[in-house]
């Protein structure tokens, strides 16, 4: 399957509906949560901080419902481990229906959710141990994904998670099922399939990667193959490769 990059999702557009926005991101919750893209994380996240003890820190780009930062900051509390969490999207609306959807993360211990866009960071170089987007990266075009990329490089002490979907005909044809029969908003049911469509292979994302001047040292697959997450860490200074 090319990618399809001519296209644009209804979330990419004029978000004027909260209604079925909201909808949008219970939909997304429950997908994440049932359909392993939690799990995908986590996995990534240990690839990266290992045995390592002590507080962490994570900035979540694109963060949508803010359902995979606050999972992951459950989980390693159930480790031992406090991991502090600032999930950050570009469009108010989104954050407004994310805050609307789950009314405690304004309240949460540990846990900022604001609006600023991922690919213009105002944090310090190296000032967030991991930084990580999902369902993100195939919203972009090839230079506008190796901005973001390189601008979560900088901010990261540790590293970088990417969590988005495989490109495949199988893929595509259990979003667009998934998106006609279980979902609740017209924007999954449109936007679902067309994802698929959008959507970078691993390969691609790492050479998207090796470009930013990341470098994989993980890539973990979903259990049905549609979805994978890969942890990067910077290379040193002078060694990326030019698109």
């Amino acid at each position: 399957m090319d990618r399809l990059a001519d296209c644009k999702e209804l979330l990419d557009g004029p978000l004027d509906d909260p209604v079925a926005l909201a909808a949008n991101l219970r939909d997304l919750t429950w997908i994440n949560r049932w359909l392993g893209g939690i799990r995908l994380s986590q996995r990534a996240l240990d690839a990266l901080v290992g045995s390592r003890v002590g507080p962490l820190t994570l900035l979540d780009i694109g963060t949508g419902a803010a359902d995979i930062p606050a999972a992951l900051q459950a989980l390693e509390a159930q480790h031992g481990r406090d991991l502090r969490v600032i999930a950050i999207d570009s469009r108010p609306e989104v954050v407004a229906a994310a805050l609307a959807v789950c009314p405690e993360l304004a309240s949460r211990a540990g846990f900022t959710i604001l609006v600023e866009d991922g690919r213009s960071l105002s944090k310090a170089a190296g000032s967030q141990d991991i930084v990580h987007a999902s369902l993100v990266l195939h919203h972009l075009a090839p230079d506008e994904a190796i901005v973001l990329l390189r601008e979560m490089g900088r901010v990261a002490g540790i590293g970088i998670i990417v969590n988005d979907l495989a490109r495949g005909w199988l893929a595509w044809l259990g979003a667009w099922l998934l998106g006609h029969t279980l979902t609740r908003s017209r924007l999954t049911r449109h936007d679902a399939p067309l994802s698929v469509r959008r959507a970078y292979s691993p390969p691609e994302m790492r050479e998207l990667l090796a470009t930013a001047g990341l470098r994989p040292i993980a890539t973990i697959h979903g259990f049905l193959g549609h979805r994978y997450a890969i942890a990067a860490v910077p290379e040193p200074a002078g060694e990326a490769t030019t698109p």
